[in-house]
Parts: structure tokens; C-alpha cells; sequence
């Protein structure tokens, strides 16, 4: 049965919640005209005596039956529910488009609270079986719209016939008092809809005419809200969309309904699954009868589109390399259900954005010098849009890459493309209608945001910066004509410029921003010696890292700093960097965005750099908290005759100005990432708090002033030192295994120990030292210490955050409207902080007190306040008597103690000394009458009223002012009283205003120590890093030993011994085959070979045994125990490692130059401190010169470098050419051999370092392993033997053949010649024939 047609609200639309959302995308009436009808031979219907009610369908040629005479004014016995839009064929156009053969319509006055009137009754047409099965087309007066479906039954008894809707849902229905169409079979509807559920919670909808065409926008999920919150939706071009006709209602008069009218009452959404009755239920207000009136109605709820970002509209496959975002977002194409609803309209709306596309200035996507970031609108489409519709596409077209997250009252807005990305990325529902759109409450801000942007979206925030009262008052103060409030861009948020969220907080690891700029001769030849300027920038701790050096043309110092940093987001001089450098950075990074910036005007140049920068620290130089920069007291005198303000600088930039070493790229570097970051409203808040450090390999070829180990890009990667190589996450790696820090800055100082080694000997004992007293005895209290660190949040990142919250810019500027309680969560913040911190002191209290530290140098610099600890006792205890921080962080708002604030204790003193004032005047006045029965009274809200019995009224002066009286009392206020009152209401007026600023001001004191609050943290962060360390040991299996480090022996000669070495990360229980096999390896030394040449089967443990002496070394070099009974080593300077077979088809390199690359790298940078480790090097070519390649390294590392190494490789002819060279052992991977079935050898794996060189490398036992039918494997046995004495034979007869030729044109040449120019080439031949000689008889 249908719902009985009642009015579910009495409320008028112009009072609706959401009536300013409505009107925002509304059409004004100015642009709205009805076109002429391309039809000429409708009928007008007979049926609709009164011109007020709806037009049939312009496609219909039937005459419409008798129905009801005014169909906008129904009585409230036959309102029906709402019906939700057919899925397949529409109904006729909307009422809100008037009809082709009809004038624009006037719309009844609707007054708010008037009951209507019943209208007149009309004849009514009966109907009866005649009709059952006939296609009919029922309007809805309060949808003003048709819907189709057709007759199924009819009931007899009540008259009725029971009607079914496309969609699937069926009504019974008295047709002779419904407004109906009979419809002809086969013609077609005029529009398409797409019928959405809608939920059973409450909703809003917001209506966008586009085109003259109706488009309605539905639900989005939200939060109840106080229902006396006043809602600021906004906005727009309100009242417009009433029509002119509506005498009594001005559109001043509209603008000034009370806000508390306004109140979010059906912002309240659920994720309910939708009843079908709930479904049917009407609109609960009737709407204006004009072009785009505005409409609310429950959403779909699942109607999700899934598979697409963006618009329909097939975009210029050429737009460019500038930005990816902006293509990605336009290569989605909709699909489903999507594109039944969107892709017509965008198809034919939005022709501009396809194959006519330009970008701001007009530019195609063919011309070099387009912009994709930018879109250039037609005149024509701008002059059809409301204030509302064009004030959201000036945002837009200026910022094609970004998703614009639109504020509007409390929601944040989502139009056209964005909605698609909302609805897949953020699980957002589509409003109804079809215009794409949809949104999201304010209090989801963040979650929303951190989610876009780690699946790598730019966002765009877009503020309202201005009230709808604001909004009024400007139009009649300033004879404003603006209809819609002022909205700005607040922020730009992306993977490197995230500050808020919780994944922020909870996840570890940093997001770099990398600023990376180019110069010297690199940039027109390839093979020149490179230079680059490096500016890191981690916006959610405020650490900034600047550096400039060489490099080689393979670029490996650059690689090493992307692979160890791994930014999310880089920004970079567009068409200024070298090929090699552009492949570089596809390589060694994971996605990151990549912004191009215009050179010198938006990636600027060092001296632009040091003008702008000067500039801001000579401006914060004068205000009284800015006194301090990230490095301590800003460099300079308080003199402002510096024009640029280069005398302001930070010390490390004012030393890469100023100094003798040239820092232009790196200045340069800087530039680039402030101008970037001053777009996302972040430049002011980076550098007023600013943590400057230098890079610490600025050079990579000069390793005596360099205190750390370099691991390269290859080094890092091979031995899965932070990322593994099955998924690229950090199980099975190092990292994974030594990180057990409790705190968030632990993890990322552990990060970098790894990936920076020391390299000093006395710098590795003292950390070692540390590591060993924090362990054994001392374990309890190290346990404590990280028992008390549990539960902190990130400290380093939420310090940073409250340095940011003092700056008044972006989405903490003043202007911005919100209305979440923003101060109360920056207060609990601060508590949050306040607390952490008197945690990190408390625990390293308890630490120092309770360890032997004084036999650690660096533990006793660590706990002793005043060194690396801070003494900032006196703070905490400041911040603790200043105010209760339980009651403070539970109502938001302090209350400070007395002593604690100036500003408030002056304020309080007044407040007294005036209430004290009244006091005393009280006394003069019971001394005056002569009763001391006389005193102060509070009625209502007058106080301090002087009650007097009436007996003494006679004796009251003249000039007392009678306020009022009661039986028995007079009540007055002295001419004194009155004055006194005056000062007391001024007193506590600037108490309150002082209360309010209470907590900036005291976040301000917080700041102004920002360089001990850092230094705690990182004292803290090393203190559990060390006690990581200490615990890591444990996990090891077999033995651990603390390393001796010593220098080179007393020839000089690098060395490294281990007994019994294990492997740091695999055990016997992961592998799954008993526990892991140590071996003893010994390398360099007075009496020891500098190199290891391995040979073995094939899976016999060649590779891990490379790998674990890759890592112990890197252990023992960050002052960790190392998983052996003994381990002595020389400091190593750089870890080459070239291991595995892969190619880099981004960078444009099969597997085998991948390969040589790396070997490239290893023979141009290896020192004599180096190790080296080289795994089946020339196996990617033919046996001839992959044998030769690495004959040829292995002959430079041992002949001219003279470093340690390991060599494994299955060319056995190594081992004999090799085999009485003192500089290699040769030695190989043990196993056993035993005869299988078919002749099929089958080898069983030791797993232990042997001396001497194994014969053959058992390929054939791998192929039976990996289970090759056993025919195959004796084919291949067969095959091998025919091979090796093939081989061998004539290995032998060539060599004997040889040997006598050579001994023939030796002893040709020792004759005499006939010519110079022959005995010059016999001399030659002689000479290179002798050495060949000498080779082949070894």
C-alpha cells in the first residue's frame, strides 16, 4: 500500500537545514530560459485547468487525463511519499524546467506556519479493468516529477489499481485522482534515471542546475549534531531560486532567517541498510516552481562506483610529463552504473576538458610548454554558472591536479571528478542527481585527507573564511553584491606535506620531501663529472637537510641518498636535469610525486634563496618568541640595514652564503622546496622552528674526514638491509631484526645507524661499551626504562606539531571557519606533550641513578642534564605549577594558577582590588545609616545592589538610584557603586580575553626552549636504540661476541677474522632444517690472502655466506654484538656488494649491464679499506667473456686496489689460473656426492667454508631438485660428460699446439728481419707471445 499522502514536517524550505547547500549550485533566474520547443504538433493537455500545476511530458502525445486542478497545493490527505528515480526510462523533464508549450509559471506564496487551503474540487475521470496492462506515467507533486510504469490489477471493491513502478516497487492508487499520463507503446521517456535506495536515517540534498537541466545531490554520512549548533552551509546564492514573484519573501529577508533555524538536524547519517518503505517516503517540504529550486531527499546508500577516478570525457592522451596525477585522474574511464548516470552529461558538458583542452593560457597539451596542472574555461561555460558553480571552478581550473576538498558549513564538498575519486578512494556515496557529487562531515577531515594522500592524491583545502552574517553585513556595509561567502585555499596537502592524521602519530618512518637541482657540464655531457644541490626536507619533524656534491656519471652518490631516504615526493627544475639523473631517480625510488617547477621564478636560485629566506628570519627577528631558529640564536646583530636579510640567517646557511665552500646548489635546492611548501601554507612554520643539518655524504671520494661507513644503493638492496626482495617490506631484513625500540624517533635513529656505520674506531667502542653495561646486571633497569616509554606517542612529530599550531596560517589562521572545537584538541595535544616529556625525563632519572654509567663515556653523556640530556626540570616543573593539567585537558580550557601567567595575574588583581572596593564601600555605607544589617544583594542580573530596610529609607541620600524593592527592603545602587561596577564588568571582560590567549601564550613559553625539548628526545631516541641493540643480541643463534675493532695491522694491511660466524637473521627454525651452519672466514691480514675465491655446488650456501659477512661487519660497526665466539675486524670504509641476476627496464638496462654498472662503481670508488663482495659475476653473457670480465675485476681488486674481498663464481677455470697466487684462498662450499638413480649424481649440502676449489658446480642435482623428469636429467648427465671431455680434450691438443707455435715465432723473432717496421711487429708479437706462454706453462 502506498503511504497516505501527509506532510512529514510542516517546516517551509526556507528554513530547511540545508537550504543554503541547495542554493549554492543553484541556477540564478537570470540564467534561465526556457528553450522553444523543437516540437511542433503536442497538444496541450485539457486536463490542467490550472496554468500553476506541472506540464505533462514534451514527448507525449496523448491528451492527459482529468486530475487534480492545482497539483503544487494538494491537500495533506493525498500527499504521496517520494518516490525514488526509475532505474531505465525517466519520466517527463521535471517541473522545474517549464514545459515546451507552457510560459515560466507562477509559483502560490508559501508562508511559512499558514495552514494551505484545500484546493477546489474538480470532476474526476474513472477508471476500471480497461486499463489493466497500459504504460503510465504518474506525477508526484512533491517531486515534481514523472514516473513510469504500468497497470498490473485492479481492485474492484476499493477502486483502486495497483500500479508498478519501473523500478520494481508497486502502489495502489485511485488513477481518477492522480495526475496521469497514458503512455504510448514504444515512446520512449523523455530523460534516463538511475533509481537510488535511499536510507532510513535522516539526510540532505543539494540540487545543482546545470544547463538548465535539474540535478539533485544526496547524502553524505555525518555525525548528530546539536540541534542549537547554528550551521554556516553557507551561503551562496541564497533566495535567488524562490522566484521574483514571491513578493512578501526579499531575498534580504531570506538572508536574515535566524541561523538557529539552520541547525543540522538531517545531517545525522547511519549506514542503516534501507527498508523499501523508507525508500518511498515523500519530500517533506514542497519546493519553488522555478529552475533549480531546491530539493532534499534521501540518498542511495549503495550505490557505490567502483573501477574510475575521474570524468568520462576521453582526455589528450599527450598532456605531458609535467604531472602524472592529472592524467591519471583523467585516464579513468566510468564504467557501470557511473556511466549510465555521468558519462552523457560529461560527454557533452564538458567538451573543453577533451580534445579541445587548454590550459590556462590557452595552451594545447601539443605545445612544450603546456601546463596540465591548469585548465582554461570557455567564456560561454562561465557565463552559465551561478556564483556558487564558478567560485568552486576558479579553484579548480588553477588546480587540475588536485582533488579540491570544498568546505561548506560543516561539510567538506566533492563536485564532478573529485566525487568519483571520493566514492572509490574514500568509500563515499554519490548525492543523487547527475552531477557527481559527494562529501563528508568536518570531524572526518583527517581520516579523509591521510587516506587520499598515502594512496598518492594532492589535495586542495579549500576554507570558508567568512560567515553567511559576515557575508550580510559586508553586502550592506560595503554595498557588497556578493551572494557567495568568501572561501580561500588553506592548504595543500600531499605525501610530503602531511602533518595531521593518525597514521602520522603511529607510523615511524619519515616522509622526505627531496628538492633535488643540477649543474656543471653534466647537463650537456653525459660522461662529465656530475653536481648536485640536495635539499631532504621532513615537514612532520621540521628537519631540514641540505648538501651539495660530485658525482660519477652512474650517479651513485645520488642513488645512495634516495635508496637510504626513499623520498615520497620530489621536486625538481623542470627540463633541467640530466637523462641519467631522470633514470636515477625512476630507480632508486618507490612512486613518489613528482612536481616540475618553472627554473628561477618558482625553483629559484641561491641568491633568490638567501633573499627570500633572509628576509623571513630578519622579519621573526623582531618579534619577542622568534629570538631562536633550529640551530639556536639566529646568526646576526638586531641591525635591519640588510636589505636581504642575509646577516639573519640560520649559522649553516649563512656559512653556505657566506663561506669559502660554494653552496649554490644546495641554496638552490632550498629554494625549490620553500617555494613548494610556501604553496601548502607550511614555509613559515618549517623555517621558524627549522632543525638544519648538512648531508652527510656531501663527498664520496673523500673518506678521511668522514666518521660513517657508505652503504650504496646496491649495498643497501642486495643485503636486504631495510627491504626484502620477495615484496619490498622489511621482514627478513636487518632493520627487522635489531628493531625492538619502544619510541618512534628510536626506530628512525636505528634506521639511520644502519645505513651510516661508523667508521672511527674510538666512536664504535664507546657505543660498544654502552651496549654491554645496558645488559646482563643492568637488564632490569633498561626494562623499566622502556616499560616507561611504552605508551608515548611520537614525541619528535608531536613537538614539531605544537611549534606549527602557534602560526597562525593555513588551517589555523584566524579567518577560517570550523566548527570543531579546534582549541581544545590543540590543548590536549599540548598536555599530551607536556606529560611525554616529564616521562622521558623520569625515566632517564631513574636510568642514570640506577647504572654504573661513569664506565661509559657516552652513557654518562647521555643521562648527566646538561651535556646530550637537557636540564629542563625547571621547565616541567614551570609548566605544572602553571596550571591542572587533568582538569584542563578534560574541559579544554586552562585556568592557570596564580604566578603562572602575567597577563591573568594582573587581571585578577584588578578584579579584587575592585570587588575589595565595593567591600570597603559597603562598610562606609552601614557607617553612614547607622545599620549593619545593610548589605549586598544579586536580582537577576543586576549585583551588588544595596539592600536597606525600609525604616531607613528616609536617611537614604538623594543621588542613590532605586533599582528595586521588596516588603520590608529597598534595593539601590550608589552613584560609587555604579562607577565601580563600570570598572568591574571592563576588569573581567580583559580577564576572560586574557583566560582565552592563556593557552597560546603558554604554548609560545614552550617554544621559545624548542632546542631542549629536541634534545631530549633525541637523548631519549638513543637511549633505546642502544638498549635495542643490547636486546637484539639475544635473538642471534649459536654464539654472540662483542667485536674487537682495531686499526690496520702493523704492515698496514686491512684484515678480518671470524670463528664460528652465524648469520644475524636466519635460524635453524625458519629454515626448517636444523640450525643454521657457522663457518670461520678469515680475510687480509700480514699472512692472510686479501681475497676468497668461492666455488661449490650450486645452492650450497655461496650467496648466504657472502651476505652474512656483509653483515657482521655492518653489525659490528654500529656497535652491535656480532653472532660469532669470536670477531676482529679493521674498520671498513664502504660495502660493495654486486649479487643477483635482475634488470632495471625503467632505467633502460638489461640484466647484464645492471650487472657491469655496479661493477663499474665498484672498480672506480674501492679503496684499500674496502670490501668487497662480487657473486657470479659475467654470468648474464656467453662463457668466454663472462670468464674473462671477471678474470679481468678479480686481477684489479687483487693487483691494484689490494682490498679485502670474496669472489664466488662457477668459471673453475679462476680456480686453476688462480690457484698459486698468494693474495687469493681459494676455497669452496663442502658437500658430499653419492651416486642416484639413472647415473644422476646426488649432492648433499654441507654448508661449510673448505678449503681448495671444488671441480664442478652439480647443476644437473639442482634441475632434479626442482623435480625435471627423470628421463631429462640422464639426457643431461649424458650431454655433461660430452661436454666436459670435449672440453678438456681439446683444451688440451689447442694448449700443446699453441705452445710450439709460440716457441716458433719467439725463436723466428730472435733472428734477424729484413725490415725495421717487420722486427717492430715481430717485437711486439714476441713480447705479447711470451706473456701468453708464461700463462699457459703455469
Amino acid at each position: 500500500m502506498a503511504p497516505s499522502r501527509r506532510q512529514t514536517s510542516g517546516r517551509s524550505p526556507l528554513v530547511n537545514p540545508q537550504r543554503q547547500i541547495t542554493s549554492f549550485f543553484c541556477k540564478s533566474a537570470s540564467s534561465t530560459s526556457p528553450s522553444p520547443s523543437p516540437l511542433s504538433n503536442h497538444k496541450t493537455p485539457k486536463s490542467n485547468p490550472n496554468p500553476n500545476s506541472p506540464s505533462p511530458s514534451p514527448l507525449s502525445n496523448t491528451k492527459t487525463p482529468k486530475s487534480n486542478p492545482n497539483p503544487n497545493s494538494p491537500p495533506l490527505s493525498n500527499n504521496k511519499a517520494s518516490k525514488p528515480i526509475p532505474p531505465s526510462r525517466s519520466p517527463s523533464p521535471v517541473p522545474a524546467t517549464p514545459s515546451p508549450v507552457h510560459p515560466k509559471l507562477k509559483k502560490p506564496l508559501l508562508v511559512i506556519g499558514q495552514t494551505p487551503s484545500p484546493p477546489k474540487s474538480a470532476e474526476a475521470t474513472t477508471y476500471g479493468d480497461e486499463v489493466v496492462g497500459k504504460q503510465v506515467r504518474v506525477y508526484w507533486p512533491l517531486d515534481k516529477k514523472w514516473y513510469d510504469g504500468s497497470v498490473t490489477s485492479y481492485d474492484k471493491s476499493g477502486g483502486k489499481h495497483m500500479v508498478e513502478y519501473e523500478d520494481g516497487e508497486e502502489e495502489s492508487l485511485d488513477l481518477g485522482k492522480e495526475k496521469i499520463e497514458w503512455v504510448v507503446v514504444g515512446e520512449e521517456s523523455a530523460k534516463s534515471f538511475k533509481r537510488l535506495r535511499r536510507g532510513a536515517s535522516s539526510f540532505r540534498r543539494v540540487v545543482l542546475d546545470d544547463e538548465d537541466e535539474d540535478v539533485e545531490m544526496g547524502s553524505v554520512e555525518e555525525e548528530k549534531e546539536d540541534k542549537s549548533e547554528a550551521d554556516d552551509s553557507s551561503d551562496e546564492d541564497w533566495g535567488k531560486n524562490l522566484g521574483k514573484e514571491e513578493a512578501c519573501e526579499s531575498e534580504e529577508d531570506d538572508v536574515e532567517l535566524d541561523a538557529e533555524d539552520d541547525t543540522m538536524d538531517e545531517e545525522e547519517k547511519d549506514e542503516e541498510t534501507p527498508s523499501k518503505t523508507d525508500s518511498r517516503k515523500r519530500k517533506k517540504t514542497s519546493e519553488a516552481a522555478k529552475p533549480g529550486g531546491e530539493k532534499k531527499s534521501k540518498t542511495d546508500k549503495d550505490a557505490t562506483l567502483k573501477g574510475f577516478k575521474a570524468s568520462v570525457v576521453e582526455p589528450v592522451k599527450k598532456i605531458g610529463e609535467a604531472d602524472r596525477v592529472v592524467k591519471a585522474l583523467d585516464d579513468n574511464v566510468l564504467d557501470g552504473d557511473a556511466l549510465a548516470r555521468f558519462g552523457a552529461r560529461e560527454s557533452e558538458k564538458f567538451r573543453f576538458m577533451g580534445v579541445d583542452r587548454r590550459d590556462a593560457k590557452r595552451r594545447r597539451p601539443t605545445d612544450e610548454n603546456y601546463d596540465p596542472r591548469t585548465l582554461y574555461l570557455p567564456p560561454d561555460f562561465v557565463k552559465r554558472l551561478t556564483g556558487g558553480q564558478r567560485q568552486w571552478w576558479e579553484f579548480k581550473s588553477k588546480h587540475m591536479d588536485k582533488v579540491l576538498f570544498f568546505k561548506m558549513g560543516k561539510f567538506y564538498e566533492l563536485y564532478e571528478m573529485d566525487a568519483h575519486v571520493g566514492t572509490k578512494e574514500l568509500d563515499l556515496r554519490y548525492m543523487k542527481g547527475e552531477q557527481p557529487h559527494c562529501g563528508f562531515p568536518e570531524k572526518n577531515f583527517s581520516v579523509n585527507i591521510e587516506k587520499l594522500v598515502q594512496k598518492g592524491y594532492r589535495v586542495l583545502v579549500v576554507e570558508q573564511t567568512e560567515t553567511p552574517d559576515q557575508l550580510e553585513r559586508r553586502r550592506k556595509e560595503k554595498g557588497s553584491k556578493d551572494k557567495v561567502v568568501k572561501r580561500e585555499i588553506c592548504a595543500v596537502v600531499t605525501r610530503g606535506t602531511l602533518t595531521d592524521g593518525e597514521m602520522v602519530l603511529t607510523n615511524p618512518d619519515a616522509s622526505y620531501l627531496m628538492a633535488l637541482t643540477e649543474g656543471g657540464e653534466s647537463l650537456t655531457d653525459e660522461k662529465a663529472e656530475r653536481n648536485f644541490g640536495v635539499c631532504l626536507v621532513d615537514v612532520a619533524t621540521k628537519k631540514i637537510i641540505l648538501g651539495q656534491f660530485k658525482d660519477d656519471q652512474d650517479c651513485s652518490a645520488l642513488s645512495c641518498v634516495l635508496s637510504e631516504t626513499r623520498p615520497v615526493e620530489i621536486i625538481k627544475p623542470a627540463n633541467v636535469l640530466s637523462s641519467a639523473t631522470e633514470r636515477t631517480i625512476v630507480r632508486y625510488t618507490r612512486n613518489p610525486l613528482v612536481n616540475n617547477l618553472i627554473p628561477l621564478s618558482e625553483f629559484w636560485d641561491a641568491e633568490k634563496t638567501i633573499h627570500e629566506v633572509g628576509t623571513f628570519y630578519k622579519r621573526i627577528s623582531c618579534q619577542p618568541s622568534s629570538a631562536y631558529s633550529g640551530e639556536g640564536k639566529i646568526v646576526g646583530d638586531s641591525s635591519l640595514s640588510n636589505k636581504s636579510g642575509s646577516s639573519f640567517l640560520p649559522k649553516m646557511l649563512s656559512e653556505l652564503a657566506n663561506g669559502d665552500k660554494n653552496g649554490s646548489l644546495a641554496l638552490s635546492a632550498l629554494g625549490g622546496a620553500i617555494y613548494y611548501l610556501r604553496q601548502a601554507f607550511l614555509d613559515e612554520s618549517l623555517l621558524r622552528y627549522a632543525k638544519f643539518e648538512s648531508l652527510p655524504y656531501s663527498d664520496f671520494r673523500n673518506f678521511t674526514e668522514k666518521q660513517h661507513m657508505v652503504l650504496d644503493a646496491a649495498a643497501l638492496e642486495n643485503l636486504e638491509i631495510f627491504e626484502n626482495s620477495r615484496n619490498g617490506g622489511v621482514s627478513g631484513t636487518l632493520y627487522a631484526q635489531l628493531n625492538q625500540c619502544i619510541t618512534a624517533s628510536g626506530k628512525r635513529l636505528l634506521k639511520t645507524w644502519l645505513a651510516r656505520p661508523l667508521y672511527n674506531p674510538e666512536l664504535i667502542k664507546e657505543r660498544q661499551d654502552a651496549v654491554a653495561i645496558l645488559r646482563g646486571e643492568n637488564l632490569p633497569y633498561s626494562l623499566e626504562f622502556r616499560k616507561a616509554l611504552s605508551r608515548l606517542p611520537d614525541m619528535e612529530r608531536l613537538i614539531a606539531r605544537i611549534f606549527s599550531s602557534i602560526e597562525a596560517s593555513g588551517r589555523n589562521g584566524d579567518k577560517v571557519v570550523l566548527y570543531e572545537d579546534v582549541a581544545k584538541k590543540q590543548l590536549q595535544e599540548f598536555i599530551s606533550t607536556l606529560r611525554g616529556c616529564e616521562t622521558m625525563v623520569e625515566a632517564c632519572t631513574s636510568l642514570r641513578a640506577s647504572l654504573e654509567h661513569d664506565k661509559s663515556r657516552r652513557l654518562r653523556h647521555l643521562l648527566t642534564p646538561g651535556q646530550s640530556l637537557p636540564n629542563i626540570s625547571p621547565f616541567i616543573k614551570y609548566f605544572k605549577d602553571a596550571f591542572d593539567w587533568v582538569e584542563a585537558h578534560s574541559s579544554g580550557r586552562i585556568v592557570p594558577h596564580e604566578g603562572a601567567d602575567e597577563e591573568y595575574d594582573l587581571t585578577c588583581k584588578t578584579v579584587k582590588e575592585l570587588e575589595f572596593s565595593l567591600t570597603k564601600h559597603l562598610k562606609e555605607q552601614r557607617k553612614l545609616l547607622g545599620d549593619a544589617s545593610i548589605k549586598y544583594v544579586t536580582v537577576g542580573k543586576d549585583e551588588y545592589l544595596l539592600e536597606i530596610p525600609e525604616s531607613l529609607s528616609g536617611s537614604v541620600p538623594q543621588d542613590y538610584e532605586l533599582c528595586s524593592s521588596k516588603k520590608g527592603v529597598f534595593r539601590y545602587w550608589t552613584p560609587t557603586i555604579k562607577k565601580l561596577l563600570k570598572e568591574l564588568a571592563q576588569a573581567k571582560s580583559e580577564k576572560e580575553s586574557a583566560l582565552k590567549t592563556i593557552s597560546q601564550r603558554l604554548i609560545g613559553r614552550f617554544c621559545e626552549h624548542q632546542e631542549e625539548w629536541r634534545q631530549l628526545v633525541s637523548a631519549t631516541a638513543e637511549l633505546d636504540v642502544l638498549i635495542s641493540l643490547a636486546f637484539a643480541s639475544d635473538s642471534y643463534e649459536g654464539g654472540r661476541c662483542r667485536p674487537v675493532i682495531s686499526g690496520s695491522t702493523s704492515d698496514g694491511v686491512p684484515h678480518l677474522s671470524a670463528t664460528g660466524l652465524g648469520h644475524p637473521v636466519l635460524r635453524g627454525d625458519s629454515l626448517g632444517r636444523g640450525s643454521f651452519v657457522p663457518n670461520d672466514v678469515k680475510i687480509g691480514g700480514s699472512r692472510q690472502s686479501s681475497f676468497i675465491l668461492l666455488t661449490g655446488p650450486n645452492m650450497g650456501g655461496k650467496s648466504t655466506l657472502l651476505r652474512q659477512v656483509c653483515l657482521a661487519v655492518i653489525l659490528a660497526q654500529i656497535g652491535a654484538d656480532v653472532p660469532a665466539e669470536t670477531f676482529e675486524l679493521s674498520p671498513v670504509d664502504r660495502i660493495f656488494v654486486r649479487m643477483g641476476a635482475k634488470d632495471h627496464i625503467m632505467a633502460a638496462q638489461s640484466t647484464f649491464l645492471t650487472e657491469l654498472s655496479e661493477t663499474a662503481v665498484m672498480l672506480s670508488s674501492a679503496t684499500r679499506n674496502s670490501l668487497v663482495v662480487l657473486d657470479e659475476l659475467g654470468r648474464g653473457t656467453a662463457t668466454s667473456d663472462g670468464q674473462a670480465i671477471a678474470e679481468s675485476v678479480l686481477e684489479h681488486f687483487i693487483d691494484k686496489v689490494q682490498c679485502r674481498g670474496m669472489f664466488s663464481t662457477h668459471y673453475h677455470r679462476l680456480s686453476m689460473d688462480y690457484q698459486t697466487n698468494p693474495q687469493v684462498s681459494l676455497c669452496h662450499m663442502g658437500c658430499q656426492v653419492g651416486e642416484g638413480t639413472g647415473g644422476v649424481e646426488e649432492v648433499t649440502f654441507l654448508y661449510r667454508l673448505t678449503p681448495g676449489a671444488c671441480p664442478k658446480s652439480y647443476g644437473v642435482n639442482v634441475a632434479r631438485l626442482a623435480g625435471l623428469p627423470d628421463d631429462l636429467l640422464q639426457r643431461a648427465v649424458i650431454k655433461s660428460q660430452e661436454f666436459e671431455g670435449l672440453y678438456g680434450k681439446n683444451h688440451k691438443k689447442a694448449d700443446h699446439k699453441m705452445v710450439e707455435m709460440i716457441k716458433q715465432i719467439i725463436s723466428g723473432v730472435g733472428s734477424d728481419s729484413d725490415t725495421a717496421t717487420l722486427k717492430l711487429l715481430l717485437s711486439e708479437l714476441h713480447y705479447k707471445a711470451n706473456a701468453f706462454l708464461r700463462l699457459l706453462t703455469n
